[in-house]
């Protein structure tokens, strides 16, 4: 598969005109004051399924074929993909298998049945996810819609950033929650479209950073199941083609600390009032631990599937 641009990045933008949400943009003078800067958060948690995943698998499942479609689709993933497949599935009439962890959250399981996907569940400490759902897809001969590592789907992913850059041109930096860099080499694509100076910082947790590593060294690193709160970061590794995306687009990294990444969920939360799940927090956990920014910042908030129990 070759690598998408920016141009597939605005492609996607027109088939999910008047399907995904145009989420809201907040701002807080409080969060301004901390960071010193003036920040615009994305707020993707307002999307559908409550996260940007809705933007890639709509863009991927929509332009499959008739045959494809009628084979159905097959996935794996923690919880915010999945339920952007399932949901999609029931949109345009595709059956919907999902490969998840038997400890993901539960509210992201009890949404991903609710739209009517069939659930597989494993130990994540026996088996890897895609060794499963690559024998599902060879059994059945499912179509795969792979979490980030698509063309489609890292296009999707990066109309989040095309549509915040687009109503604020003059954002300096642009802070990305990074898992397996979909969604960091989408928005990395659309920044650097519509304000080439604008600099793109992908942010991972500290105990999770093996796409830290892979930019650094230009050497693909892979940390396995690491034990971080933010669940979205939990991927083993970037792919085959976010890899070089990443390389090439996002001018550097932050990680942050468990305990600042629980901090920057309860800031938005408390003083906010926005439900964010820990991965969709990463970004205003780098801003909460110092990071350096310039007088105006943008932020993508990836999502709001917060679990009660996390909460708590």
């Amino acid at each position: 598969m070759s690598l998408p641009t920016a141009y597939d990045v605005l492609d996607a933008a027109q088939v999910l005109k008047g399907i995904a949400h145009k989420t809201p943009v907040h701002t807080s003078r409080t969060l301004d004051a901390r960071s010193n800067a003036n920040v615009y958060l994305k707020c993707e948690s307002f999307q559908r399924v409550g996260a940007f995943k809705f933007r890639g698998a709509y863009n991927a499942m929509s332009r499959l074929t008739f045959e494809e479609k009628k084979r159905g689709v097959i996935t794996h993933s923690s919880g915010n993909h999945a339920q952007a497949v399932a949901l999609v599935g029931s949109l345009l009439d595709i059956k919907t298998v999902i490969v998840m962890p038997a400890d993901a959250p539960p509210i992201k399981l009890a949404a991903t049945r609710g739209y009517g996907a069939e659930v597989v569940l494993y130990d994540p400490k026996e088996r890897t996810r895609e060794e499963i759902s690559a024998e599902l897809k060879e059994k059945h001969n499912y179509v795969l819609i792979p979490p980030y590592d698509h063309p489609h789907i890292i296009a999707g992913q990066g109309t989040a950033a095309l549509e915040l850059l687009t109503d604020y041109p003059d954002i300096e930096m642009l802070l990305v929650p990074c898992g397996g860099g979909g969604l960091l080499s989408g928005s990395a694509l659309a920044a650097k479209h519509i304000n080439p100076n604008c600099k793109v910082v992908g942010v991972e947790p500290e105990v999770a950073n093996d796409a830290t590593l892979s930019w650094r060294t230009g050497t693909l690193h892979t940390v396995k199941n690491p034990p971080t709160i933010a669940d979205g970061t939990r991927t083993p590794s970037l792919g085959k083609l976010t890899f070089p995306l990443v390389r090439a687009n996002v001018d550097d990294f932050a990680n942050v600390t468990e305990a600042k990444i629980i901090e920057a969920t309860k800031f938005l939360f408390e003083r906010m009032k926005l439900v964010v799940e820990p991965s969709g927090a990463l970004g205003v956990a780098a801003l909460l631990s110092g990071w350096q920014a310039p007088s105006r910042v943008g932020v993508i908030i990836s999502g709001g599937n917060l679990d009660p129990s996390v909460l708590c």
